[in-house]
């Protein structure tokens, strides 16, 4: 006689893992629609242009994007005590991307992440969605975008700044002895 082993149950998938692909199929479904009624207001050949003027749109954001995290980069490389301001590249990238996306919904979605306004309102969102996630009471593995966010603030707390001084530790009892006439080989990275 053979046993049969007893079936596990699966695995509960959280709320966001349940309800992001109705979301997605959602605004599928929603962009093609909005599609069809811009085309039939204006015509298929504007409406073509416009999804095809926003590739370009897109890419030109991302690119200057791209060049303001560059230079912000480099001031901070020549001048590390100077207070640099956020540039908001992350959202600007996001709204270049979603204007990349063919639809007239995901370019509204892609303006509001590129006016200052409604920036702002996204990203006090954002905010509050990450604290939410580092309130989060869920045991770690249960949440991976709570674990993500917690395993950041460690790193945050563990490299402030993350700045690297190279220097020299010196027991400050013998203290120096006299000229240092050592060779050291200079230091790379």
């Amino acid at each position: 006689m053979t046993q049969q082993a007893t079936p596990t149950r699966p695995e509960r998938r959280g709320p966001l893992r349940r309800v992001l692909p109705l979301l997605a199929a959602a605004w599928l479904v929603l962009e093609i629609w909005l599609v069809t009624v811009v085309a039939d207001a204006i015509g298929w050949g504007p409406a073509l242009l416009l999804l095809i003027a926003g590739i370009f749109v897109g890419g030109a954001v991302i690119k200057r994007a791209g060049a303001r995290a560059f230079s912000a980069a480099v001031e901070q490389s020549k001048n590390p005590q100077s207070a640099q301001p956020q540039t908001g590249t992350s959202m600007t990238v996001l709204a270049g991307v979603l204007l990349m996306v063919p639809g007239f919904l995901s370019d509204l979605v892609a303006l509001t992440l590129l006016l200052p306004p409604t920036r702002a309102l996204w990203r006090m969102a954002g905010r509050r969605l990450a604290g939410s996630a580092l309130r989060s009471t869920a045991p770690v593995g249960a949440d991976r975008f709570a674990d993500a966010v917690r395993l950041q603030e460690q790193m945050r707390i563990h490299r402030p700044d993350g700045k690297v001084i190279q220097g020299e530790v010196v027991d400050p009892a013998r203290g120096p002895q006299g000229p240092d006439t050592e060779y050291r080989p200079p230091i790379t990275n």
